[in-house]
């Protein structure tokens, strides 16, 4: 995701936010309710938290329905709602590496911090993927190795960037089995900080448990039955470790975390050339993005376009709605099928 981030902004902003928070901040233990205040960076922990806690935790949300995480910037009110949280939930990334410097600026101790990308069992680099122009002098030669090899850990056990300023793939919730271990990390975080729910929390977490182990289990019966198990993502590719979990081969525009909005002429031939070659009946893009790069491929080669979800941010409508990550992981299965058949 999205590592194009105004740095000086962020810094004014946690200078600014001392005294605003200095008015306002009231530890949650102190509230008349008594919930633990939760504050999630993006929609996908926002909605694996409000599956396990319900309304037990005052769960807010940084990242509004429909934005753009490309362009977020936190406010100084964003700042002063993770000052008086509880528990703050980022990815662990680039992409919210500004999340970081507001824990700094804390000046609670009692506020404690996890990771998504801490609660799973690998986390790999980030690569040019198939498709991108000049992706083969970048990537062909250790793609292979690349993916089984995983990210090594920093002396306090959470995943380090690679070295050479490689950046880590953050979209670790977008492999079910990713999302099963994220939700087993977050459930064992809330029973640690409020034992008096623990019960309500575990009890949550084993029935969401059931359905995203059954999602990983629909996803694998579609793949094994398939004709091809090939792919195309006419935009960003944040699927990197759904595509290892089922064995998917791939070929896309630009990496998940890529800032480039337009594809070179060479990377839409190549994409083109390889729907034709492979007789792709399906190419994806994906949730709030422009799909003119769709638009254009499908128009050259008759494919169907459809939307994969990788569950980054959730529309207004989707949210008011209560769709979730189960939802709309779930309205692939039928797009995946028809893609690989």
């Amino acid at each position: 995701m999205y590592r194009m981030k105004n740095t000086f902004l962020v810094i004014i902003l946690c200078f600014s936010v001392v005294a605003f928070v200095g008015c306002t901040k009231k530890r949650t233990d102190d509230t008349s309710d008594g919930k633990r205040k939760v504050v999630a960076t993006v929609f996908a922990e926002y909605d694996f938290l409000r599956n396990i806690a319900g309304n037990k935790i005052d769960l807010t949300m940084l990242l509004k329905p429909g934005a753009d995480l490309h362009a977020f910037e936190p406010t100084p009110k964003d700042m002063a709602d993770v000052q008086n949280a509880d528990l703050f939930v980022t990815i662990g990334g680039e992409s919210d590496a500004w999340a970081e410097r507001i824990v700094e600026s804390a000046d609670d101790t009692n506020l404690q911090t996890v990771r998504l990308m801490d609660f799973v069992d690998k986390v790999v680099e980030e690569e040019p993927v198939p498709g991108e122009n000049g992706w083969e002098d970048a990537a062909k030669d250790d793609r292979a190795a690349e993916a089984n090899s995983g990210a090594e850990l920093d002396e306090n056990g959470q995943a380090a960037e690679a070295d050479g300023g490689t950046e880590l793939d953050e979209h670790v919730w977008t492999s079910p089995k990713n999302a099963v271990q994220i939700v087993q990390g977050l459930t064992e975080t809330l029973c640690r900080i409020d034992k008096d729910n623990a019960g309500f929390y575990q009890k949550n977490a084993k029935r969401y448990i059931k359905k995203l182990n059954e999602l990983d289990r629909e996803f694998a019966d579609v793949v094994s039955s398939a004709k091809r198990n090939v792919i195309i993502v006419a935009d960003r590719f944040p699927f990197r470790y759904f595509a290892d979990a089922y064995g998917l081969e791939y070929y896309a525009a630009f990496p998940g975390c890529s800032v480039e909005t337009g594809a070179s002429t060479e990377t839409v031939s190549f994409l083109i050339d390889k729907v034709k070659e492979e007789q792709i009946p399906v190419v994806f893009h994906v949730e709030m993005s422009s799909e003119a790069m769709c638009d254009t491929i499908c128009e050259e080669t008759g494919a169907k376009k459809a939307q994969l979800n990788a569950v980054h941010n959730v529309s207004q409508t989707d949210f008011e709605n209560g769709k979730g990550y189960y939802e709309l992981m779930k309205e692939n299965i039928p797009v995946l099928e028809e893609a690989l058949n």
